[in-house]
């Protein structure tokens, strides 16, 4: 169940979202979202110093999100001296059928006046989105983001696998799925180039992890000793090989059909690969920012983190985190080490609990109201 969308796409939430679009309206936002709760904001970390492919990026991620059809509505906020075209941005999500408000605080008279505005629109935004009901959509309109972070040595075992029976399943009805973190698929990029539908797509497979490692080696950072990091080696992994054939288990067994860059939306449906960090909030964004209308989350070590607009199911890798984190995890995976489950039994019970959460039912990261937001940066700040 899920609502469609004026350009076609489905929605599994249908959220009036206060979108800042520089770090200099964020105190706005906080105040608007606080006057009405039953509205959505994050914080940006993001403003005016940003140029070139950066600043296209950046532009991507803010059409995607005020595009995004897990949204109803969308309240713009600009300061005025953005390098953005915010007209140009607002015009978008008009053309994408939402209900838009473009809030300049330069042309209203300052931070009282846009307070003010914005309480009133976004009120009124979440009366009409009230009135929309859910219907029934078909499981190929859906797009997933895997991610993992917080890994342990359970990880490639447990919830990672069982995660790509739940990709494995959408994609055979139809749905796309998601495989991001360029950073970890170092020393497994071969094998996830021979799983390409043609020479090209396994190419830029190959393509996109060297690039990732080569923009680092230019910091003088060698990535494949970086990693795995601090947490990962006390939650028992010990090379960054290692983590990756790991990681890569999330993607399951299904062909590869396209590689995308960070935030763009997928024009083929199935198994894709977007190039991203692996930096689990700026990764999440990204995802989402290219359709991703749902997320699920598996960890090790118990990373406490959402998104903003949409849903985020966490998984455990061990029974240990799980009982420790009960407020954050939805699904225990570590079933699966305690030879109580299988890999399949446990895939099959997550895709259920995806079906469940697609169709309303809320995740323990939406509960606790996370909504972490992060842009990958290619470029210095000015």
């Amino acid at each position: 169940m899920g609502y469609r969308r004026a350009d076609g796409r489905i929605g599994v939430r249908n959220h009036v979202l206060v979108l800042p679009v520089s770090y200099e309206m964020n105190q706005v936002a906080d105040r608007i979202v606080r006057q009405v709760p039953d509205s959505v904001t994050f914080r940006n970390q993001h403003g005016i110093d940003q140029s070139g492919d950066d600043l296209r990026q950046t532009l991507r991620v803010y059409e995607g999100f005020a595009t995004h059809p897990n949204i109803h509505g969308v309240i713009i906020l600009g300061w005025g001296h953005e390098p953005y075209d915010l007209q140009s941005i607002a015009a978008t999500a008009e053309a994408a059928g939402k209900s838009v408000e473009l809030i300049v605080l330069e042309q209203v008279g300052g931070m009282r006046r846009a307070i003010e505005l914005g309480v009133a629109r976004t009120r009124q935004m979440v009366r009409d989105r009230d009135a929309v009901q859910r219907e029934p959509v078909p499981l190929s309109e859906i797009i997933l983001g895997t991610e993992c972070g917080g890994s342990d040595a359970c990880s490639g075992i447990s919830a990672n696998p069982a995660l790509g029976v739940t990709s494995d399943l959408l994609v055979n009805a139809g749905g796309t799925s998601i495989l991001s973190e360029t950073t970890e698929l170092m020393g497994a990029e071969h094998l996830l180039a021979e799983r390409a539908v043609s020479r090209e797509v396994g190419d830029r497979i190959l393509y996109i992890v060297r690039r990732m490692e080569q923009n680092a080696m230019k910091m003088g950072v060698d990535i494949r000793g970086a990693q795995p990091a601090p947490g990962n080696i006390e939650g028992g992994i010990t090379t960054i090989e290692e983590k990756s054939l790991g990681c890569i288990h999330k993607a399951g067994h299904s062909p590869i059909q396209e590689v995308v860059e960070y935030a763009e939306r997928p024009t083929k449906k199935g198994l894709i690969v977007m190039d991203t960090p692996g930096h689990d909030i700026e990764q999440m964004t990204g995802m989402v920012a290219g359709g991703a209308q749902i997320a699920i989350f598996t960890t090790g070590r118990g990373t406490p983190t959402g998104c903003a607009i949409a849903p985020v199911i966490k998984v455990s890798s061990n029974s240990f985190t799980y009982q420790r984190m009960q407020d954050h995890i939805d699904l225990n995976a570590g079933t699966v080490i305690d030879g109580t489950e299988t890999v399949q039994q446990v895939g099959e019970r997550l895709f259920q609990l995806m079906l469940n959460v697609l169709s309303g039912q809320q995740t323990k990261a939406e509960r606790l109201g996370h909504r972490e937001f992060g842009i990958y940066r290619i470029g210095q700040s000015l």
